[in-house]
Protein backbone atom coordinates (compact mmCIF):
# COMPACT_ATOMS: atom_id res chain seq x y z
CA UNK A 1 0.00 0.00 0.00
CA UNK A 2 1.53 3.21 -1.06
CA UNK A 3 1.04 6.58 1.03
CA UNK A 4 -1.69 8.16 -0.71
CA UNK A 5 -3.71 4.71 -0.35
CA UNK A 6 -2.74 4.45 3.53
CA UNK A 7 -4.38 8.30 3.84
CA UNK A 8 -7.23 7.16 2.18
CA UNK A 9 -7.99 4.40 4.07
CA UNK A 10 -7.42 6.47 7.19
CA UNK A 11 -10.16 9.12 6.07
CA UNK A 12 -12.79 6.29 5.49
CA UNK A 13 -11.85 5.00 8.75
CA UNK A 14 -12.27 8.62 10.04
CA UNK A 15 -15.60 8.97 8.19
CA UNK A 16 -17.06 5.45 9.58
CA UNK A 17 -16.21 6.26 13.44
CA UNK A 18 -17.40 9.60 12.99
CA UNK A 19 -20.87 8.26 12.12
CA UNK A 20 -21.19 5.50 14.85
CA UNK A 21 -23.30 6.19 18.11
CA UNK A 22 -20.37 6.61 20.69
CA UNK A 23 -18.28 9.04 18.83
CA UNK A 24 -16.58 10.95 21.60
CA UNK A 25 -15.02 14.14 22.17
CA UNK A 26 -11.58 12.34 22.58
CA UNK A 27 -12.06 11.07 18.90
CA UNK A 28 -13.23 14.11 17.47
CA UNK A 29 -10.09 16.31 19.11
CA UNK A 30 -8.02 13.35 17.48
CA UNK A 31 -10.23 13.96 14.39
CA UNK A 32 -9.48 17.08 14.16
CA UNK A 33 -5.70 16.65 14.74
CA UNK A 34 -5.14 14.65 11.86
CA UNK A 35 -7.16 17.18 9.30
CA UNK A 36 -4.73 19.82 10.42
CA UNK A 37 -1.42 17.72 9.31
CA UNK A 38 -2.55 18.18 5.92
CA UNK A 39 -4.01 18.89 2.96
CA UNK A 40 -3.77 15.71 1.34
CA UNK A 41 -5.74 14.46 4.64
CA UNK A 42 -8.81 17.26 4.51
CA UNK A 43 -8.65 16.27 0.60
CA UNK A 44 -9.36 12.37 1.17
CA UNK A 45 -11.77 12.82 3.98
CA UNK A 46 -13.56 15.26 1.72
CA UNK A 47 -13.64 12.78 -1.15
CA UNK A 48 -14.89 10.12 1.47
CA UNK A 49 -17.47 12.39 2.90
CA UNK A 50 -18.88 13.34 -0.47
CA UNK A 51 -19.55 10.02 -1.35
CA UNK A 52 -21.07 9.43 2.15
CA UNK A 53 -23.53 11.71 1.23
CA UNK A 54 -24.53 11.51 -2.18
CA UNK A 55 -26.05 8.15 -0.71
CA UNK A 56 -28.03 9.91 2.03
CA UNK A 57 -25.27 9.10 4.46
CA UNK A 58 -26.22 5.21 3.45
CA UNK A 59 -29.52 4.46 4.57
CA UNK A 60 -30.73 5.73 1.41
CA UNK A 61 -29.51 2.42 -0.36
CA UNK A 62 -32.07 0.82 1.56
CA UNK A 63 -30.15 -0.20 4.95
CA UNK A 64 -32.50 0.39 7.98
CA UNK A 65 -31.72 -0.06 11.60
CA UNK A 66 -31.20 -3.18 12.17
CA UNK A 67 -28.10 -3.19 9.45
CA UNK A 68 -26.20 -0.80 11.68
CA UNK A 69 -25.97 -3.19 14.50
CA UNK A 70 -22.78 -0.96 15.73
CA UNK A 71 -23.04 -1.87 19.20
CA UNK A 72 -23.85 -5.35 19.06
CA UNK A 73 -21.64 -6.72 16.45
CA UNK A 74 -18.39 -3.82 16.04
CA UNK A 75 -16.43 -6.12 13.16
CA UNK A 76 -19.87 -7.08 10.75
CA UNK A 77 -21.00 -3.51 11.09
CA UNK A 78 -17.38 -2.28 10.27
CA UNK A 79 -16.97 -4.05 7.62
CA UNK A 80 -20.13 -3.57 6.08
CA UNK A 81 -19.68 0.17 6.33
CA UNK A 82 -15.86 0.25 5.16
CA UNK A 83 -17.22 -1.34 1.87
CA UNK A 84 -19.94 0.78 1.19
CA UNK A 85 -17.95 4.03 2.07
CA UNK A 86 -14.85 2.65 -0.20
CA UNK A 87 -17.11 1.73 -3.21
CA UNK A 88 -19.09 5.32 -2.71
CA UNK A 89 -15.03 6.59 -2.54
CA UNK A 90 -14.46 4.93 -6.16
CA UNK A 91 -17.31 6.55 -7.61
CA UNK A 92 -16.27 9.74 -6.51
CA UNK A 93 -12.72 9.53 -7.76
CA UNK A 94 -13.91 8.68 -10.82
CA UNK A 95 -17.11 10.73 -11.35
CA UNK A 96 -15.35 13.77 -12.23
CA UNK A 97 -16.31 17.18 -10.60
CA UNK A 98 -18.24 16.87 -7.78
CA UNK A 99 -19.41 19.33 -4.91
CA UNK A 100 -18.20 18.97 -1.46
CA UNK A 101 -18.17 20.72 1.65
CA UNK A 102 -15.01 22.38 2.23
CA UNK A 103 -13.92 21.56 5.91
CA UNK A 104 -12.56 24.83 7.80
CA UNK A 105 -14.93 27.55 7.43
CA UNK A 106 -17.40 28.79 9.65
CA UNK A 107 -20.36 28.31 7.60
CA UNK A 108 -20.67 24.96 5.41
CA UNK A 109 -19.51 26.41 1.66
CA UNK A 110 -19.83 24.05 -1.70
CA UNK A 111 -16.96 23.34 -3.58
CA UNK A 112 -17.05 22.65 -7.16
CA UNK A 113 -13.91 19.59 -7.04
CA UNK A 114 -12.64 18.68 -10.64
CA UNK A 115 -9.32 16.20 -11.69
CA UNK A 116 -6.95 16.55 -14.17
CA UNK A 117 -4.12 14.83 -15.75
CA UNK A 118 -1.79 14.91 -18.70
CA UNK A 119 -0.04 11.55 -19.69
CA UNK A 120 3.64 11.78 -21.10
CA UNK A 121 4.62 14.32 -23.37
CA UNK A 122 1.41 16.19 -23.71
CA UNK A 123 0.42 19.99 -22.25
CA UNK A 124 -2.96 20.70 -20.94
CA UNK A 125 -5.02 24.39 -20.78
CA UNK A 126 -7.72 24.40 -18.66
CA UNK A 127 -10.13 27.44 -18.06
CA UNK A 128 -11.53 27.81 -14.64
CA UNK A 129 -14.90 29.61 -13.95
CA UNK A 130 -13.63 32.38 -12.37
CA UNK A 131 -11.38 33.68 -15.40
CA UNK A 132 -8.26 31.73 -14.64
CA UNK A 133 -6.13 29.73 -16.47
CA UNK A 134 -4.19 26.49 -15.63
CA UNK A 135 -1.83 24.86 -18.47
CA UNK A 136 -0.59 21.28 -17.37
CA UNK A 137 2.98 20.42 -18.65
CA UNK A 138 3.40 16.81 -19.16
CA UNK A 139 2.41 13.70 -16.67
CA UNK A 140 0.84 16.30 -14.26
CA UNK A 141 -1.99 15.75 -12.13
CA UNK A 142 -3.54 18.31 -10.11
CA UNK A 143 -7.10 18.93 -8.80
CA UNK A 144 -9.05 22.48 -8.77
CA UNK A 145 -11.73 23.35 -6.23
CA UNK A 146 -13.53 26.74 -6.09
CA UNK A 147 -16.33 28.43 -4.01
CA UNK A 148 -17.74 31.72 -3.69
CA UNK A 149 -14.86 32.72 -1.19
CA UNK A 150 -12.13 30.19 -1.41
CA UNK A 151 -9.96 28.83 -5.11
CA UNK A 152 -7.46 25.97 -4.36
CA UNK A 153 -5.47 23.86 -6.10
CA UNK A 154 -3.53 20.42 -5.33
CA UNK A 155 -0.58 20.01 -7.24
CA UNK A 156 -0.31 16.21 -6.71
CA UNK A 157 2.79 16.43 -9.01
CA UNK A 158 4.42 17.25 -12.55
CA UNK A 159 4.32 21.04 -13.48
CA UNK A 160 1.74 23.64 -13.97
CA UNK A 161 1.76 27.55 -15.20
CA UNK A 162 -1.01 29.82 -13.77
CA UNK A 163 -2.69 32.98 -15.06
CA UNK A 164 -4.67 34.14 -12.15
CA UNK A 165 -7.35 36.38 -12.18
CA UNK A 166 -6.87 37.67 -8.76
CA UNK A 167 -9.74 38.02 -6.12
CA UNK A 168 -8.99 39.63 -2.92
CA UNK A 169 -11.87 38.28 -1.36
CA UNK A 170 -11.17 34.60 -3.11
CA UNK A 171 -7.66 33.97 -2.38
CA UNK A 172 -6.18 31.80 -4.83
CA UNK A 173 -3.66 29.11 -3.30
CA UNK A 174 -2.36 26.04 -4.91
CA UNK A 175 -0.49 23.35 -2.02
CA UNK A 176 2.42 21.66 -3.48
CA UNK A 177 3.56 19.01 -1.07
CA UNK A 178 4.57 20.87 1.88
CA UNK A 179 4.22 24.54 0.56
CA UNK A 180 1.79 26.97 -0.41
CA UNK A 181 1.76 29.64 -3.07
CA UNK A 182 -0.95 32.34 -2.60
CA UNK A 183 -1.52 34.31 -5.54
CA UNK A 184 -0.86 38.55 -5.15
CA UNK A 185 -1.95 39.06 -8.55
CA UNK A 186 0.38 37.35 -11.19
CA UNK A 187 1.89 34.97 -13.52
CA UNK A 188 3.53 31.55 -12.06
CA UNK A 189 4.12 27.80 -12.47
CA UNK A 190 4.60 25.52 -10.63
CA UNK A 191 6.62 22.40 -10.56
CA UNK A 192 6.19 19.30 -7.99
CA UNK A 193 8.96 16.68 -7.63
CA UNK A 194 8.75 14.53 -4.68
CA UNK A 195 9.31 17.13 -1.53
CA UNK A 196 11.09 19.59 -4.04
CA UNK A 197 8.82 22.24 -5.04
CA UNK A 198 10.16 25.16 -7.68
CA UNK A 199 7.93 27.88 -8.08
CA UNK A 200 9.00 30.62 -10.97
CA UNK A 201 6.65 33.47 -11.27
CA UNK A 202 6.76 35.28 -14.62
CA UNK A 203 4.44 38.70 -13.87
CA UNK A 204 3.39 40.18 -10.60
CA UNK A 205 3.75 38.43 -7.14
CA UNK A 206 3.21 35.31 -5.11
CA UNK A 207 3.68 34.27 -1.46
CA UNK A 208 5.49 31.09 -0.81
CA UNK A 209 4.99 29.44 2.48
CA UNK A 210 5.91 26.01 3.87
CA UNK A 211 2.42 24.68 5.61
CA UNK A 212 4.34 23.37 8.15
CA UNK A 213 5.29 26.28 9.81
CA UNK A 214 4.96 29.31 11.32
CA UNK A 215 2.99 32.37 8.70
CA UNK A 216 6.12 34.52 9.63
CA UNK A 217 8.56 32.45 7.53
CA UNK A 218 6.89 33.36 4.12
CA UNK A 219 8.36 34.72 1.51
CA UNK A 220 7.47 37.32 -0.96
CA UNK A 221 8.57 36.77 -4.75
CA UNK A 222 7.99 38.74 -7.69
CA UNK A 223 8.50 39.15 -11.62
CA UNK A 224 12.06 36.90 -12.49
CA UNK A 225 12.45 35.16 -9.23
CA UNK A 226 12.62 32.06 -8.61
CA UNK A 227 11.82 30.24 -5.00
CA UNK A 228 13.00 26.57 -4.46
CA UNK A 229 11.42 24.64 -1.52
CA UNK A 230 12.38 21.25 -0.03
CA UNK A 231 10.38 20.78 3.39
CA UNK A 232 10.59 23.95 5.35
CA UNK A 233 13.99 25.20 3.22
CA UNK A 234 12.81 27.73 0.81
CA UNK A 235 15.98 29.18 -0.86
CA UNK A 236 15.25 32.60 -3.62
CA UNK A 237 17.01 32.98 -6.68
CA UNK A 238 18.33 36.33 -7.70
CA UNK A 239 15.96 38.36 -10.28
CA UNK A 240 16.47 36.55 -13.68
CA UNK A 241 13.81 36.86 -15.77
CA UNK A 242 16.01 34.77 -18.83
CA UNK A 243 16.16 31.82 -16.47
CA UNK A 244 12.58 32.32 -16.08
CA UNK A 245 11.42 32.30 -19.63
CA UNK A 246 13.86 29.60 -20.14
CA UNK A 247 12.04 27.35 -17.40
CA UNK A 248 8.88 27.77 -19.05
CA UNK A 249 9.70 27.20 -22.24
CA UNK A 250 7.76 23.95 -22.24
CA UNK A 251 4.69 26.00 -22.74
CA UNK A 252 5.95 26.33 -26.40
CA UNK A 253 7.02 22.63 -26.64
CA UNK A 254 10.65 23.49 -26.37
CA UNK A 255 13.82 23.02 -23.67
CA UNK A 256 15.67 26.06 -23.19
CA UNK A 257 19.02 25.53 -21.85
CA UNK A 258 21.95 28.00 -20.71
CA UNK A 259 24.74 26.18 -19.77
CA UNK A 260 23.36 23.57 -18.20
CA UNK A 261 24.84 19.75 -16.94
CA UNK A 262 24.08 16.64 -19.70
CA UNK A 263 22.60 14.82 -16.70
CA UNK A 264 19.72 17.34 -16.16
CA UNK A 265 19.01 18.31 -19.61
CA UNK A 266 18.55 14.45 -20.32
CA UNK A 267 16.52 13.80 -17.55
CA UNK A 268 14.38 16.94 -18.68
CA UNK A 269 13.82 14.96 -22.03
CA UNK A 270 12.96 12.01 -20.07
CA UNK A 271 9.97 13.33 -18.89
CA UNK A 272 8.15 14.24 -22.39
CA UNK A 273 9.04 11.22 -23.89
CA UNK A 274 8.79 6.87 -24.38
CA UNK A 275 12.11 7.09 -26.02
CA UNK A 276 14.54 7.21 -22.26
CA UNK A 277 18.25 8.83 -22.57
CA UNK A 278 20.69 7.00 -20.29
CA UNK A 279 24.02 8.34 -20.49
CA UNK A 280 26.73 5.66 -19.03
CA UNK A 281 29.27 7.64 -17.41
CA UNK A 282 29.52 10.67 -15.05
CA UNK A 283 32.15 12.72 -17.24
CA UNK A 284 29.39 12.61 -20.17
CA UNK A 285 26.92 13.81 -17.93
CA UNK A 286 29.16 17.11 -16.68
CA UNK A 287 29.36 18.57 -20.20
CA UNK A 288 27.34 21.59 -20.35
CA UNK A 289 24.74 22.46 -22.59
CA UNK A 290 22.95 25.48 -24.32
CA UNK A 291 20.57 26.34 -26.47
CA UNK A 292 17.09 25.60 -27.57
CA UNK A 293 15.33 22.09 -28.35
CA UNK A 294 11.84 20.92 -28.92
CA UNK A 295 10.79 18.43 -26.14
CA UNK A 296 9.69 15.65 -28.01
CA UNK A 297 12.86 15.43 -30.45
CA UNK A 298 14.80 12.60 -29.12
CA UNK A 299 16.88 12.18 -32.45
CA UNK A 300 17.52 15.55 -33.24
CA UNK A 301 18.81 16.01 -29.70
CA UNK A 302 20.94 12.95 -29.06
CA UNK A 303 22.20 13.28 -33.17
CA UNK A 304 23.30 16.71 -31.61
CA UNK A 305 25.31 15.31 -29.28
CA UNK A 306 27.55 13.14 -31.44
CA UNK A 307 28.06 15.60 -33.94
CA UNK A 308 28.69 18.24 -31.28
CA UNK A 309 30.89 16.69 -28.60
CA UNK A 310 31.44 13.44 -30.42
CA UNK A 311 29.43 11.35 -27.88
CA UNK A 312 28.50 7.84 -28.76
CA UNK A 313 24.88 7.25 -29.25
CA UNK A 314 23.15 3.77 -29.55
CA UNK A 315 19.59 2.89 -29.89
CA UNK A 316 18.89 -0.36 -27.44
CA UNK A 317 14.88 -0.74 -28.22
CA UNK A 318 13.39 2.68 -26.42
CA UNK A 319 16.46 3.40 -24.84
CA UNK A 320 19.31 5.58 -26.59
CA UNK A 321 22.66 4.87 -24.63
CA UNK A 322 25.12 7.84 -24.29
CA UNK A 323 28.90 7.06 -23.33
CA UNK A 324 31.71 8.95 -24.03
CA UNK A 325 33.10 7.39 -27.21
Amino acid sequence: MNRQEAIEDRALEWLIRRNSPDWSDNEQSEFDAWLEESMAHKAAFWRADHGWQQADRIRSLGFGNEDWPIENSPQRSWRKMAAIAASLLAIVAVGGPAVIPHLGMTQQTSMEVAHFATPTGARKIVNLTDGSMVELNTQTTLRTGLSENSRKVWLDSGEAFFDVVHDAKAPFVVYAGQQTITDLGTKFSVRREGDRVTVNVLEGKVQVQDSQGPEAHAAIITAGDTAISRGPSTLIVPKSTERVQNALAWRDGLLDYDQAPLSTVVADFNRYNQTQIVVTDASAGRILIGGSFKASSVDSFTRLLRDAYGLKVERDGNRVIISSS
